[in-house]
């Protein structure tokens, strides 16, 4: 009588369980997971740090035009040379052969969110180089009314809550919308009109800026810079 015997069965010949299968594939899942939040977390930070570094560049650019334009500031009989009104600073500059109005203003922003947030645009107007003391005092007169919409108003800086400006005089700053020494000029160009130009303000030895950063705009707290003119004539 002859005894039936089965094939034995070696272990590196059975496959895996259903069970082992779920328990691969739920720590293969996990660990796909885990490195998909790292790479997502170095994209997060690198967007971050570019956006930070596009900021920090503009805002550099910006105070270089700045203290560009007040560099090139220019006396004339026509009008002031520097002017603020505790909105707008107005600005004569030279350039190559001739002059240029410039007005720094802060102007609402575009965005109802930052808005919101109080915050503002700091922005830059430029009128046209001009040779003539009429042209030059229309360009006065065109910075005053100036639109939101006007084609020449550049949008420098976003997230700016409040813009101060300070003068130096007689050694010590003092808000640049209070009295300087006043000296005699020439009277107004023929045909020109609605700019005084019978007496003209001796320029401060220099000029302070402190830019107040709104929250959320990506800059912290307040910023200040000073422009040191020289000594003026009298």
């Amino acid at each position: 009588m002859s005894t039936a015997r089965g094939t034995p069965t070696h272990p590196a010949d059975r496959g895996f369980t259903l069970v082992e299968v779920l328990v691969a594939l739920g720590i293969m899942a996990t660990l796909a997971v885990m490195g998909w939040q790292g790479v997502d977390g170095i994209v997060r930070t690198r967007d971050a740090s570019q956006a930070r570094l596009d900021q920090t560049l503009r805002l550099g650019t910006v105070l270089a035009q700045w203290e560009q334009d007040l560099a090139s500031l220019q006396e004339t009989d026509a009008v002031p040379a520097l002017s603020y009104d505790g909105k707008t600073l107005r600005l004569t500059r030279r350039t190559d052969d001739s002059l240029q109005l410039v007005a720094w203003s802060l102007t609402p922003t575009t965005s109802a969110a930052q808005a919101d947030a109080g915050s503002n645009q700091w922005s830059r107007w430029a009128g046209p180089s001009v040779n003539s003391s009429v042209a030059l005092q229309d360009s006065w007169l065109r910075s005053q009314l100036l639109q939101v919409n006007d084609p020449a108003l550049l949008r420098t800086l976003d997230g700016v809550s409040q813009v101060q400006l300070y003068c130096y005089r007689g050694n010590a700053w003092s808000n640049c919308q209070s009295s300087g020494n006043v000296v005699a000029a020439a009277p107004p160009a023929s045909g020109a009109s609605g700019v005084p130009a019978t007496a003209r303000t001796v320029l401060p030895s220099g000029l302070r800026l402190v830019l107040t950063f709104a929250g959320g705009s990506g800059h912290d707290g307040t910023l200040t810079r000073d422009v040191a003119f020289g000594p003026q004539p009298q």
